[in-house]
C-alpha cells in the first residue's frame, strides 16, 4: 500500500524552537509516511537531516517590501506546484511565514499550520486567515488553543506540544565533553536561546550578578545564535564578565545543557519552550518565569510543581547595569535558593525527570497520526 505523502514546510533551519521540531516530526512520521521538508533558504543548516527528503526552493529572505510580498507568492506558486506534483495529501506548516505560505498555496492537500509560538497570536489578519483557510491549527499550548477558539472562534484549534525524545537528548549530552572556559567546579547556572529580547535576558544577567554576592563560585552560560555584543557590555559592567560565557550556535548543545546546576528562563513571552524540558530531561532543576504560555503548563500539574516558577518579568529592556529591579531580586532570590538549599534542589531534579517523560514523542506520534489517517 502506497504510504500517505506529507509535506513539511519550514523557512530554514538554523538553530530554533520550531526548526528542531520540523526536523523530529520528520524523523518520527518517516517510518509511517513519505515524508518532505519543503523550506525556503538551506543556509546555515543546524540540525542532522541526513536520510530525509528535503527540497530547497532557494527564496531566501528579501529586505525590501516590495521584495517580501513577491517572496511570498513566489514561494506560494512554487509550494502549490509541489504539491500537486508530489500527490501531497497534508501540508503542515512550521512558523508565521511558513504558515502564510502553506494557506495561500491551497491545492487539493489539507492545510495544517502550526502555532509554535504566542508571538504567532500578534498578527490578528494573519490568525484570522490561518481560522478560515487551514483545515486543523495545531497550538503548542492550551492557552492558545483557548485564545483560538475564545477570541476567533475558531473550532480548528488543537492543542500539541513539542515532542521531546528523552533518550536521544540524554545520548547526546553524553557524545563529548563541553568545552568550557573556567576550571575547577562551581555552581553553573545555564540559559538557552537565540540573541532576542524576548528572552529577557539583561533580567538574568542582572539577578545573576547579585545571586555571585552570595555564591562566588557561581557561573552562568547562555547558549544561542548571536554576537550578545550588548550583554557582553552588561556583564563588564556588572562586574562579572569573567563569569559569564554565551556560547554562540551548538550543533549539539545537550553536553552544555548537562553540565548546569540549574536552568533558568527568563522570557516574557513563549510558546513552548522546548530547552526548558530538555533541561528537565538531563535531571536539571528549572526555573522559570509565569509568561502568558508555556512554562506553568510544564512546571504545574495535578497539584504537582515540577520546577520554580516566578512572577512573569518586564518587557521593557534596560541595559543600566545600576538599575536592579525588584521582579530581577526575586529572581536572584530563586536561584539562590535553588543552588543552595540542597534537598529543595534535589526534589526538582527528580520532579523535572518525572515531567519530562510526559512530552515523549510517543505521545506526540500518537496524536499526530490519529489526525493523520
Amino acid at each position: 500500500m502506497e504510504k500517505k505523502k506529507i509535506m513539511l514546510i519550514v523557512p530554514m533551519l538554523h538553530q530554533g524552537g520550531f526548526e528542531r521540531v520540523c526536523v523530529a516530526t520528520a524523523r518520527l512520521l518517516d517510518s509511517y509516511y513519505e515524508i518532505y521538508i519543503v523550506m525556503f533558504d538551506s543556509r546555515d543548516i543546524a540540525y542532522d537531516i541526513k536520510g530525509l527528503n528535503v527540497i530547497d526552493l532557494h527564496l531566501g529572505v528579501r529586505e525590501s517590501l516590495a521584495g517580501k510580498v513577491l517572496n511570498v507568492f513566489k514561494r506560494s506558486l512554487a509550494v502549490r506546484k509541489l504539491k500537486r506534483k508530489l500527490g501531497v495529501g497534508i501540508a503542515y506548516s512550521f512558523g508565521s511565514s511558513a504558515n502564510m505560505v502553506n494557506v495561500l498555496s491551497g491545492g487539493q492537500a489539507k492545510v495544517w499550520v502550526g502555532l509554535r509560538s504566542y508571538m504567532d497570536m500578534e498578527n490578528a489578519g494573519k490568525i484570522r486567515l490561518f481560522s478560515n483557510r487551514a483545515d486543523r491549527v495545531l497550538c503548542c499550548s492550551k492557552r492558545i488553543e483557548e485564545e483560538m477558539a475564545g477570541k476567533y472562534h475558531c473550532r480548528k484549534a488543537v492543542t500539541l506540544y513539542n515532542p521531546l525524545d528523552v533518550e536521544e537528548v540524554r545520548r547526546q549530552a553524553k557524545e563529548e565533553e563541553p568545552a568550557l572556559p573556567w576550571d575547577g567546579q562551581g555552581k553553573i547556572i545555564v540559559s538557552m536561546g537565540r540573541e532576542d529580547d524576548v528572552k529577557g535576558f539583561w533580567h538574568l544577567l542582572k539577578a545573576f550578578a547579585l545571586a555571585r554576592m552570595e555564591m562566588p563560585d557561581a557561573k552562568l552560560m547562555i547558549i544561542g545564535e548571536g554576537d550578545f555584543e550588548e550583554y557582553r557590555v552588561l556583564a563588564r559592567e556588572l562586574q562579572v564578565e569573567e563569569w559569564v560565557y554565551f556560547t554562540g550556535v551548538k550543533r549539539n548543545p545537550f553536553p552544555y545543557l548537562a553540565a548546569a546546576s540549574l536552568y533558568a528562563l527568563t522570557s516574557y513571552r513563549e510558546g513552548f519552550p522546548n530547552a526548558l524540558v530538555e533541561a528537565m530531561a538531563l535531571g536539571v532543576p528549572v526555573i522559570a518565569t509565569d509568561c502568558l504560555t508555556g512554562p506553568r503548563e510544564i512546571l504545574e500539574g495535578e497539584g504537582e510543581h515540577y520546577g520554580m516558577l516566578i512572577e512573569n518579568m518586564s518587557p521593557e529592556k534596560n541595559m543600566d547595569a545600576s538599575v536592579i529591579t525588584e521582579e530581577e531580586r526575586r529572581l536572584a532570590g530563586g536561584i539562590t535558593k535553588m543552588l543552595q538549599d540542597g534537598a529543595y534542589r534535589e526534589a526538582y531534579c527528580k520532579a523535572a525527570l518525572r515531567r519530562a517523560e510526559d512530552f515523549s514523542k510517543e505521545v506526540y506520534v500518537e496524536k499526530l497520526r490519529a489526525w493523520m489517517e
